[in-house]
């Protein structure tokens, strides 16, 4: 498709960092030097967050950034200005580089109507594959929690985290029968420049025009 469709920064894992031993007899100090407390729920956090940005054709990580536990979700942007954006609540009125999509918000004396109701259950399935990688880096790779104290550093180990999980998730694409022929399909339209039409395995083209929003 013409442009890829993306979930930046409504994924948020906390990693949590506690007051770990110094790393050898030289270590001036045990503390954090950069790790904040933010609050999740009734659950209180101490540490950092990542932000990452997927993809909704193959569920890579295509973007990350890591932060402070502190800063609000909605301070960071991952968006290009072609993409579409599907994000949660959490970033209501808060603008973006790319196209829109944040599910609707009520306020008080002021819930959102039926047809915002639908919206927000089909936004909530696009962006529902970006929570996996949370899932598979806390739960299969154990890295929930961290030993560095600086945002670099943590930084560096999501990031080979990340590298991990979208090797993951190819093996589980290609454990699905996800084989080579959607990619050589996409190939053959990027080539002849016809990004509007459906095609089938053999790269014939159908009769109609593919949704943009599917």
């Amino acid at each position: 498709q013409g442009q890829e469709r993306s979930n930046p920064g409504c994924n948020i894992h906390h990693c949590r960092s506690r007051a770990d031993t110094p790393r050898g007899d030289d270590a001036k100090t045990r503390r954090s030097k950069d790790g904040t407390w933010t609050k999740k729920g009734k659950k209180s956090y101490f540490g950092y967050k990542l932000h990452t940005k997927s993809d909704t054709d193959f569920g890579l990580i295509r973007k990350l950034e890591a932060t402070t536990a502190s800063l609000h979700d909605s301070r960071i942007d991952l968006s290009k200005p072609d993409e579409v954006v599907y994000r949660d609540r959490g970033y209501s009125g808060t603008e973006t580089k790319g196209y829109n999509a944040t599910m609707k918000k009520g306020a008080r004396n002021h819930p959102i109507d039926i047809r915002d109701k639908l919206r927000n259950k089909r936004i909530s399935r696009k962006r529902a594959p970006g929570e996996r990688p949370y899932a598979v880096i806390k739960k299969v790779f154990k890295s929930g929690q961290v030993r560095v104290t600086t945002v670099g550093r943590v930084c560096v180990k999501m990031l080979f985290a990340s590298f991990g999980f979208n090797l993951y998730q190819l093996r589980t694409l290609k454990m699905q029968g996800y084989n080579d022929s959607y990619l050589k399909i996409q190939k053959i339209m990027r080539k002849s420049g016809d990004m509007g039409h459906k095609y089938n395995e053999k790269g014939e083209k159908l009769r109609g025009i593919c949704n943009p929003s599917s």
